[in-house]
């Protein structure tokens, strides 16, 4: 990933007009679900300080027809692989209630390669109105209608007690000017801002 208006490094030209050299002072891997696939390409980065990278699917289902019975956030019991099918709130206050779990067979270097359909399965709604009406028991047939989906990058697999982020720096694989963000699932956009100070002093104090 290019950052906008930093400056290179170093600037090779290739006779195979296919392939590219960057170099730079300072890296920070933020790519998300491409961010183990990334650091086994980094030349001379050591395959022992990757960590094995699962993959879930997840779908929103928004509410439709009727008014907005929440003006919060709600969370049931987290079930494994997620925290269950909640309800989040846009910036005019509609509703949708996801996401759900669905473990994808694929490996980092097979995601890095993979073209997703993102589109929502309508009959998935069937599997959220009894997880819906655990916390909203008036909610009535019909009311649901397919929105979105994403996929999660997960440090932790369906039988595994779950896994925090990992910011792995200088003090962790010993290169430096190099910051790994893996397994940095939705919850990392609320924590961005944090996130990004953490990468930030790890740097200026070399670790």
């Amino acid at each position: 990933m290019l950052v906008c208006s930093s400056e290179p490094s170093t600037v090779h030209d290739q006779a195979d007009e296919n392939s590219i050299i960057l170099c730079a002072k300072t890296v920070i891997n933020s790519a998300g679900l491409h961010a183990t696939s990334l650091a086994r390409r980094l030349r001379g980065f050591p395959a022992t300080f990757v960590p094995k990278s699962y993959f879930a699917r997840g779908c929103y289902f928004s509410l439709v027809g009727l008014k907005p019975p929440f003006s919060h956030l709600v969370y049931p019991i987290p079930e494994k692989g997620g925290l269950g099918v909640h309800v989040t709130l846009d910036l005019s206050g509609q509703i949708r209630f996801g996401p759900d779990v669905e473990w994808l067979d694929l490996d980092s270097d097979a995601i890095y390669e993979h073209e997703f359909d993102f589109s929502v399965d309508s009959k998935r709604a069937e599997k959220f109105y009894p997880e819906i009406r655990k916390y909203y028991p008036a909610l009535p047939d019909g009311s649901l209608k397919a929105d979105y989906s994403g996929i999660r990058p997960k440090l932790a697999g369906p039988l595994d007690p779950p896994a925090d982020f990992v910011i792995q720096g200088q003090r962790d694989h010993g290169i430096s000017s190099l910051v790994n963000l893996f397994g940095i699932e939705s919850p990392g956009l609320t924590a961005s801002l944090a996130i990004a100070d953490r990468v930030c002093t790890m740097l200026c104090e070399g670790k």
